[in-house]
């Protein structure tokens, strides 16, 4: 078979695979039917496909078919980066130097046989660590380097197809909050140019303290369709990073030094944003609370309200406490301005990285606390949960949730959802408490329960036992499926109640990634080769040869007797007994049959015949 006829019987085999695995990754949400959840009493995914599909195709139906609020919220990326690349913090080929050192009598030893002893280890180093360190070293950095555009690709792609509103990365950024200003500086320039690339960090003066007074930071569902684009393009740019222990450090690492260049970085650590639903009927703007015309209402004007939450210093003890006292300080601004909890129309939706406090088995991660030494500060080192404590000033603090059905608005507190990270398995839970047992309120307790077991037993919307759904949203890294949240809230006009639903979207693993990629390179080569094969052979070269030094001797040996001509022995008994033939065809291929005659020989009709 001639290179042409391989290369092109081979890209006949690849192009088709190609194509259609390319089709698949970059619409992998198409053929996984993602989509935010639609606002319905029990959303179907399929209804929610059809929305998001309506949108593409410029069809966008009635205006309550999306919801106003449709969050992207993605886990933990964990960019590596030179702590994960052997070379960059050690010599490779350390040993071979070494054994030359050794031999060269550079070093100092009490005996030859030692000499001869350690240049010998060093030697057996050099092939056992040093070489395939080095072979480490060049995988990891073409594994960076591809899964910075897998991150990459998870992003634009669900970006492009759902079209969030807003979008959240819920902290663990970068893989390690240990590394030097240049590298922090370099993964960063990775964030920004190659895993979330188009994307811009929350500037500060956007990014607000809490207060009563208070500017609105933008509008859900403007019917100034104008407007509306605008808001949606500038959220849907910005990405709300939280600041998760890989990037600033638990409460035992945290330093001014950390966090100050994670804000300069990403944005600041601790804010807020509301976002209020324009109410355009004149008969539902009457019913508004109003101090003066309307002072019996518990309707507010719908707003939703987002809260970034540094949660990494809620616990103690804190290497520096006068960082965990504005934490502090921010949750409690956070409970004071909140609307109280007897009106209806507001939102809350909390962000953070470390998951409230569980019970063993609930999620993957455990409860789990380890702590500095007293010469280290004896700080926080390592937690996979917020403690019991900690957690309550969420449930109880920010959404004023209450075990005594006294407290008011009955203890069941405001409406909201706690979104975060850190278990990278992920997990959805319901937390609440039983307001019906016979315990004094003080001593009744928070259970938690897995999502679907909560919503099989009926628990959320029970009389008697207010709750909050908090959902970790699993890993965005490879090696946890390429996971991507879908947090969609509507509202509701005849509760006067925002409503919510979540769904998860995953790409899978890196593998499918690389092999599309990879294969695409292959065939654009082989195309390129075959292009290239086309033109010399239209300018004349032979291109139906292999080259010599590929194709074995014997081959050519073969090939060389294969074509030698046999003389016939007729010929070689003819008159003139030199072998040759006495005499030629004639130029007409005598098709008339006429006949030549010379010597012993005569060809009748082009058949050679003796005389």
């Amino acid at each position: 078979m001639t290179p042409a006829a391989l290369l092109r019987n081979v890209l006949r085999l690849l192009v088709p695979v190609c194509v259609a695995c390319t089709v698949w990754l970059y619409l992998y949400p198409v053929f996984l039917g993602c989509a935010f959840p639609t606002p319905a009493d029990r959303p179907d995914p399929s209804t929610a496909f059809q929305s998001t599909l309506r949108q593409h195709i410029g069809f966008a139906g009635k205006e309550t078919s999306h919801a106003q609020f449709r969050l992207l919220a993605l886990g933990d990326p964990q960019l590596e980066g030179d702590t994960s690349i052997p070379s960059e913090y050690r010599d490779v080929f350390s040993h071979i130097k070494d054994v030359w050192r050794h031999i060269t009598f550079q070093t100092h030893h009490h005996s030859l046989r030692w000499r001869i002893r350690q240049a010998l280890h060093d030697l057996v180093d050099f092939y056992m660590v040093d070489i395939p360190d080095a072979f480490e070293s060049i995988r990891k950095r073409i594994d960076l380097y591809g899964n910075d555009y897998y991150l990459a690709h998870i992003y634009r792609t669900l970006r492009w197809w759902a079209r969030p509103t807003h979008v959240t990365v819920l902290g663990d950024l970068l893989g390690s909050q240990w590394i030097t200003n240049e590298e922090f500086a370099r993964r960063s320039w990775r964030f920004w140019n190659r895993s979330f690339a188009g994307g811009e960090r929350v500037p500060d003066d956007v990014a607000a303290d809490p207060n009563n007074e208070y500017d609105v930071t933008g509008y859900l569902g403007s019917s100034d369709q104008a407007n509306a684009n605008a808001n949606d393009t500038v959220w849907q740019r910005r990405i709300i990073n939280i600041a998760g222990n890989h990037d600033v450090g638990y409460a035992g690492d945290l330093t001014y030094e950390r966090l100050s260049r994670f804000e300069a970085a990403f944005g600041k650590a601790a804010y807020e944003l509301r976002f209020e639903l324009p109410v355009t009927n004149a008969t539902l703007n009457a019913t508004l609370y109003n101090a003066a015309t309307n002072p019996d209402s518990t309707r507010l004007v719908p707003e939703l309200r987002i809260v970034v939450v540094n949660d990494m210093n809620l616990d103690t003890p804190a290497l520096i406490t006068d960082l965990q006292d504005k934490t502090y300080s921010f949750v409690n601004d956070v409970i004071n301005t909140a609307s109280a909890v007897e009106f209806q129309g507001h939102f809350t939706v909390v962000l953070t990285h470390i998951p409230m406090y569980k019970q063993r088995g609930v999620c993957v991660d455990p409860p789990y606390f380890d702590f500095h030494s007293a010469e280290e500060g004896g700080g926080v080192r390592e937690q996979y949960q917020l403690s019991s404590d900690a957690s309550k000033g969420f449930l109880e603090g920010m959404f004023g949730l209450h075990a005594n059905p006294d407290a008011p608005g009955g203890g069941k507190g405001r409406r909201g959802v706690l979104l975060n990270g850190h278990d990278h398995e992920g997990c959805d839970t319901w937390h609440f408490v039983n307001q019906t047992d016979d315990k004094e309120p003080g001593d009744r307790t928070w259970d938690v329960l897995r999502w679907e077991e909560a919503q099989a037993q009926e628990v959320p919307g029970r009389a008697g036992h207010p709750g909050l759904r908090e959902i970790t949203v699993r890993s965005m890294m490879a090696q946890y499926g390429g996971n991507a949240g879908l947090l969609s809230a509507w509202f509701d006009e005849e509760t006067w109640e925002w409503k919510y639903e979540f769904a998860n979207c995953a790409l899978g693993t890196q593998y499918p990634w690389w092999f599309v990629h990879v294969t695409n390179l292959i065939v654009v080569i082989g195309l390129l080769l075959y292009g290239v094969l086309m033109a010399l052979s239209s300018a004349g070269y032979d291109v139906d040869k292999w080259p010599a030094f590929m194709v074995p001797a014997s081959a050519n040996t073969a090939s060389t007797s294969a074509t030698t001509t046999t003389k016939p022995k007729e010929i070689q008994e003819n008159g003139n007994g030199n072998g040759e033939a006495a005499a030629a065809a004639p130029s007409n291929g005598h098709a008339n049959g006429h006949e030549a005659k010379n010597g012993g020989v005569h060809i009748t009709n082009g058949v050679l015949k003796k005389t």
